[in-house]
């Protein structure tokens, strides 16, 4: 199985270089036949920090069937990372992967995304909430229901508050892909804490 990581120029390293290792481990530890796919505008992408990567495919290469889930790192404002986030081809491939019922996972204001396609009107959802809570109120207008926690799924979409939590939006979005003990699994031998 195949995962969709959306690179926007300005994405924010940390939030995204989780998914890579959480599934990479999953993958090299336990044998779970998953794949992370990174894509994005161009074929390299600038991060917010700086650091240049080169992304495996292109979103006009994308067919969502090929995937199981979309994953959704944040980045800042001031690194244009809303230039690409909120790009119509970006917002029609949310929309279908929602469509599908396929999982959507964000990390930070990568939910402000999933808020912009219009598939998080009336669903519980978060973001960044620090700052006066300003990003939250954000999502708020473009429909979601804020829900103040680290991490809210509702229905096929996980959507976290702060870059944090970033480590287990990609353990939740294991779970829901695999089962809840191969993700404790691979959790345990990252050396994260279990329940």
């Amino acid at each position: 199985m195949k995962i969709l990581l959306f690179l926007a120029n300005g994405f924010e390293t940390m939030e995204a270089s989780v998914f890579i290792d959480v599934f990479g481990w999953a993958k090299n530890e336990f044998e779970i036949d998953v794949e992370v796919v990174t894509c994005g505008f161009h074929k390299q992408v600038i991060s917010t920090f700086g650091v240049p990567v080169t992304v495996d495919t292109l979103i006009d290469e994308i067919n969502s069937d090929e995937y199981e889930a979309l994953a959704i790192p944040g980045g800042f404002e001031e690194y244009d990372f809303y230039k690409d986030a909120y790009d119509e081809k970006f917002l029609n491939l949310i929309r279908e992967f929602d469509e599908k019922g396929k999982w959507i996972a964000s990390v930070c204001v990568g939910a402000l995304s999933i808020a912009k396609s219009g598939v998080l009107e009336g669903r519980n959802a978060t973001t960044y909430h620090l700052k006066n809570g300003y990003r939250q109120e954000q999502l708020r207008e473009l429909g979601a229901k804020v829900v103040n926690k680290p991490i809210v799924t509702d229905r096929n979409i996980i959507t976290s508050y702060c870059p944090s939590t970033a480590a287990y939006v990609a353990f939740e979005l294991l779970e829901k892909i695999t089962s809840k003990k191969q993700a404790q699994q691979v959790k345990k031998l990252m050396g994260f804490e279990t329940k």
